[in-house]
C-alpha cells in the first residue's frame, strides 16, 4: 500500500560534483538508475555497434533505460549520433540523421506504437524507407490519448463540426497515421506539437480571418488549456503587448473571435497527465509557492492555471517536454553564471511524466560542471511520496490510476506512463541481438510498427499519403512560419464542398 498524503512531494536535488540526493521513496526509485551499471552500458554499446543499429527514445522512457542510453551515448564518439532521446516529432528527425551520418542498418524506436509508425513514415519520406524500424516488444504498445481519436466518435465530431464552415482541424502529433489519414479525408488537417500548437492556431486564424473554425483534438485538456490561455491574455494584456509578445497580427478583438470559433474534442485524455488533479494543485499552492512551476499542455486545467500564472511572471512555463527542459536549463544557467557567490537552490515542480528527470539531470549537471557553480536544482515530483507499487503482469510493470501503480494515487497524481514502461533494457538488448544474429524474418516482422494503412485508399487516395500530409503541412509551417497555400486552398474549398 502507499501513503496518499501529499504535504511534501518527493524530489531529487542535483548539486555540484554530480551529487544527486533523492528525497522520498518515489524519488529514490527514480534516482537509483541515474548512475547506471557500467557493465550494462558496455554491453549495450558493444552490441549496438556490432549490429550497426541506432536508437531513438522518447523522454518518457523508463529511468533505468534512459540512464543507460545516456551513458552509452557519452561513452564513445562512435555512438554519439546513434542514440537520441527526444519528443515524438524530433525522434523521426534524429533517426533520419543517424541513417545519413552513421549508415545504420536498423533503428530501434522506444516509445508507443504511433511513435514508431511516425518515425518509419518520416524516414520513408527522406529516402530511408528501406531501413527497418523495430519496436522493443512484439506486443502492442498503446496510448490512451491516441486511441481516443481512433473511435467512431472522433470522426463523427469532425463531420458534425465542419458543416458549412471554413474549418481547419489541428490534430495533436501524438495520434496514429490512421487517425491523421481519416481526419484529412474529412476536413483539412494539420498536425501540431505541444511546442508549436499555439503559433499554429494563431497563424491560421491570422491568415484565414475570423471566419475560420478551429477543430482541436484529441487532447481535451490541451484544448481547454489553450482556450484558458487565450482568455487570460484577452483579460490581462493590451493590444500592444499582444502584438509584440504573442502574434503581430492579433489583438484583443481577433483573439476573442478566435475563441468563439475554437471547438475542442470533449473525450480525449492522457492517463498520466489526467492524474494531476485538485489535491496536487492544493499542495503546490500551499507548500511550493517559492518554486518554479512547469506544466505540460496536457495536464488538467487546475495544474495548468498555476503554470500559466507563473509563466506570465517568468516563474514558470507551460508547453511541451522540450519547453520544460529548456526552461529549467535556462533558469539554472542564469543562476550558475550570476555574480552572486551564495549557495542557491532552485526548486522546480515537474508537471509532466517523471521520465523527463533523466534529461533534466544530464543538462543541469553539464551546466554546473562547466560553470563550477555551487547552485543546486531540486526537481519536485507532484505525487505522493510513498506512491511506489508494482503489479504482477508480464507486459505491464505499472498500472495507472488510484491504487494501481508506480507514482500513482488519487491524492498525488500519476507521474509515470505504463505504456512507455513496456520498453525496458532487456527488451532493447533482445531486439539488438535479434538483428545482429539475423533472426527469422517472421520474428523481426512482429517488432515492426503497425502497418494498418498499407495498400489502402480513402476516396481513391493512398491512405498512407493522406496520413503523412498533415505532418508535411506542419513541417512546412515550421520552416516558413506561415500556413501553406496548399492547405489554405483546402480550407477555402471546404466551404464550397
Amino acid at each position: 500500500m502507499y501513503n496518499q498524503s501529499v504535504d511534501v512531494f518527493p524530489s531529487i536535488v542535483i548539486g555540484p560534483d554530480k551529487t544527486i540526493v533523492p528525497q522520498g521513496p518515489f524519488a529514490e526509485a527514480q534516482a537509483q538508475y541515474l548512475d547506471p551499471d557500467p557493465e550494462a552500458v558496455r554491453t549495450l554499446a558493444d552490441s549496438l555497434l556490432k549490429a550497426n543499429m541506432g536508437i531513438v527514445a522518447h523522454y518518457y522512457m523508463d529511468v533505468e533505460l534512459q540512464g543507460v542510453l545516456t551513458a552509452v551515448q557519452r561513452s564513445s564518439p562512435e555512438l554519439s549520433n546513434r542514440i537520441g532521446i527526444a519528443d515524438s516529432l524530433k525522434m523521426g528527425d534524429i533517426a533520419v540523421e543517424m541513417c545519413k551520418t552513421d549508415n545504420v542498418q536498423a533503428v530501434a524506436c522506444l516509445g508507443v506504437d504511433f511513435m514508431s509508425e511516425s518515425v518509419a513514415a518520416i524516414m520513408d519520406r527522406n529516402g530511408f524507407g528501406h531501413i527497418p524500424v523495430y519496436r522493443a516488444t512484439a506486443n502492442p504498445i498503446g496510448c490512451s490519448l491516441a486511441e481516443s481519436a481512433e473511435r467512431d466518435a472522433y470522426r463523427a465530431w469532425l463531420d458534425t463540426e465542419k458543416q458549412n464552415e471554413k474549418a481547419l482541424h489541428v490534430v495533436y502529433i501524438n495520434t496514429s497515421l490512421e487517425t491523421k489519414a481519416v481526419s484529412a479525408s474529412v476536413v483539412p488537417t494539420i498536425t501540431c506539437t505541444s511546442s508549436n500548437v499555439l503559433q499554429t492556431i494563431l497563424q491560421a486564424s491570422a491568415q484565414v480571418g475570423p471566419e475560420l473554425k478551429i477543430l482541436f483534438g484529441p487532447d481535451t485538456y490541451m484544448g481547454h488549456n489553450l482556450q484558458s490561455f487565450f482568455k487570460r491574455i484577452v483579460d490581462s494584456w493590451d493590444d500592444e503587448r499582444i502584438a509584440s509578445d504573442l502574434h503581430p497580427s492579433h489583438n484583443k478583438q481577433t483573439l476573442t473571435q478566435l475563441l468563439e470559433k475554437m471547438n475542442v474534442f470533449p473525450q480525449g485524455n492522457c492517463v498520466v497527465h489526467h492524474m494531476f488533479g485538485n489535491n496536487v494543485v492544493e499542495t503546490v499552492k500551499k507548500d511550493y509557492d517559492d518554486a518554479f512551476v512547469t506544466a505540460h499542455l496536457e495536464v488538467p486545467g487546475e495544474m495548468f492555471a498555476i503554470g500559466m500564472e507563473k509563466s506570465l511572471s517568468g516563474n514558470g512555463v507551460v508547453g511541451s517536454t522540450s519547453d520544460i527542459l529548456k526552461f529549467i536549463t535556462k533558469k539554472v544557467h542564469e543562476a550558475a553564471t550570476s555574480d552572486e557567490d551564495l549557495k542557491k537552490r532552485l526548486k522546480f515542480i515537474l508537471g509532466t511524466e517523471a521520465g523527463m528527470v533523466t534529461s533534466i539531470v544530464k543538462s543541469v549537471q553539464d551546466i554546473l560542471q562547466k560553470t563550477g557553480s555551487n547552485v543546486e536544482a531540486e526537481i519536485v515530483f507532484p505525487v505522493a511520496s510513498d506512491a511506489v507499487m508494482g503489479v504482477d503482469d508480464e507486459n505491464l510493470s505499472v498500472v495507472p490510476g488510484a491504487g494501481g501503480g508506480e507514482g500513482c494515487s488519487t491524492a498525488g497524481g500519476c507521474a509515470t506512463c505504463p505504456f512507455m514502461k513496456m520498453n525496458d533494457l532487456d527488451a532493447v538488448q533482445d531486439i539488438i541481438d535479434m538483428v545482429d544474429s539475423g533472426s527469422s524474418e517472421v520474428i523481426l516482422k512482429s517488432h515492426l510498427p503497425p502497418d494498418r494503412l498499407k495498400g489502402k485508399k480513402i476516396d481513391g487516395v493512398s491512405a498512407t499519403e493522406l496520413g503523412v500530409e498533415p505532418i508535411m503541412f506542419m513541417r512546412d509551417f515550421m520552416t516558413n512560419k506561415k500556413i501553406s497555400e496548399a492547405l489554405l486552398k483546402k480550407v477555402n474549398q471546404g466551404v464550397m464542398d
